[in-house]
């Protein structure tokens, strides 16, 4: 099913974008005690639109924001074969759209962005304990490969 559209984001989806923001923080907070509190923000998301080392997309059903995603070009440690790869973040699909298979179309928009810039791997962080999430990345092919692990003192 595409009843949905997927185009990058303007200055004007801003107000959307910023409200999907909170949503993701809202949701994620269970997974992190060590969040501050609100008001917090995970990204500058006016600052990535335009950019040209980041693709910053929607997904739009009937003129409403249905998810969101970006791509952009990190370094990769002196150590590591390639010397960047494409970091995903802000994925976000609206609770009445999922599972008609956005997140999984926005991650191949994403993927094809990084393959036009030369990336050889795609990579994204993921709260271990939010199942959804790690089911929908693994269903677009990404595998896990490190757990960070943390405690508090």
């Amino acid at each position: 099913m595409s009843d949905y559209i997927i185009r990058p984001a303007t200055k004007a989806d801003l107000p959307a974008l910023l409200a999907a923001e909170q949503a993701i923080i809202a949701w994620e907070r269970p997974f992190d005690p060590g969040l501050a509190k609100d008001p917090i923000s995970y990204y500058d998301l006016g600052a990535m639109i335009g950019r040209e080392d980041v693709l910053l997309i929607m997904a739009e059903i009937d003129g409403q924001l249905a998810g969101t995603g970006y791509i952009l070009r990190r370094a990769n440690k002196p150590y590591e074969t390639n010397s960047h790869h494409g970091y995903i973040g802000f994925m976000y699909t609206a609770p009445e759209h999922r599972g008609k298979g956005i997140a999984t179309a926005i991650i191949a928009r994403l993927r094809g962005w990084a393959v036009e810039k030369g990336l050889k791997e795609i990579r994204l962080d993921v709260y271990d304990e939010n199942a959804s999430a790690v089911r929908a990345y693994e269903k677009a092919g990404l595998k896990k490969v490190l757990v960070e692990m943390r405690m508090d003192c």
